[in-house]
């Protein structure tokens, strides 16, 4: 059975995800609208991964007999000057993710839930491998800086990407 504060934790977290998981929505959007469909495909596998992210923690509470409570998603940006600038906040928000479940890793300890502690590692090494890959089309990003054929060819790159359902815990 999860604690009080641990549920509240994981349900703080799926929120969190779900946002993530609007977000790249949001940012697939842009995309979409500047007929970059490689960037299209590349969010779309971002989506689906943050949904997938957020339904393995929804799943987890309710195995553990936890209470899962959606709360509001709070509205996205929707508008940036350029690709670099979104794959700066797509670091960003990466970056803030992996605080946010260093955060609920702190609450397992605290609460000394094991299980969850254990569950929780998967999504560790998840934002390692996350931070990294988007590391990688950023610094490719700013190496292209304004030539278009570049762009092109990364979108092309981009296209490639495929979503792997995980399997959490």
């Amino acid at each position: 059975m999860l604690s009080e504060k641990m549920n509240k934790a994981f349900n703080d977290q799926i929120n969190a995800e779900l946002y993530s998981e609007y977000l790249y929505l949001s940012m697939k959007a842009y995309f979409a609208d500047k007929n970059l469909q490689g960037f299209v495909n590349w969010m779309d596998v971002q989506v689906q991964e943050e949904h997938a992210h957020a339904m393995g923690m929804f799943d987890y509470v309710i195995e553990r007999g936890g209470r899962v409570e959606l709360a509001q998603i709070d509205k996205p940006r929707h508008d940036w000057e350029s690709p670099l600038e979104v794959f700066e906040h797509v670091l960003e928000h990466e970056q803030y993710v992996t605080s946010r479940i260093n955060a609920l890793m702190d609450v397992a300890e605290e609460e000394k839930d094991r299980a969850a502690l254990s569950f929780l590692d998967w999504y560790l090494k998840e934002q390692v491998e996350e931070e990294s890959n988007v590391g990688g089309v950023l610094a490719t990003l700013k190496l292209i800086g304004n030539d278009s054929n570049a762009l092109f060819m990364l979108d092309k790159d981009l296209a490639a990407r495929t979503f792997v359902a995980p399997v959490i815990g």
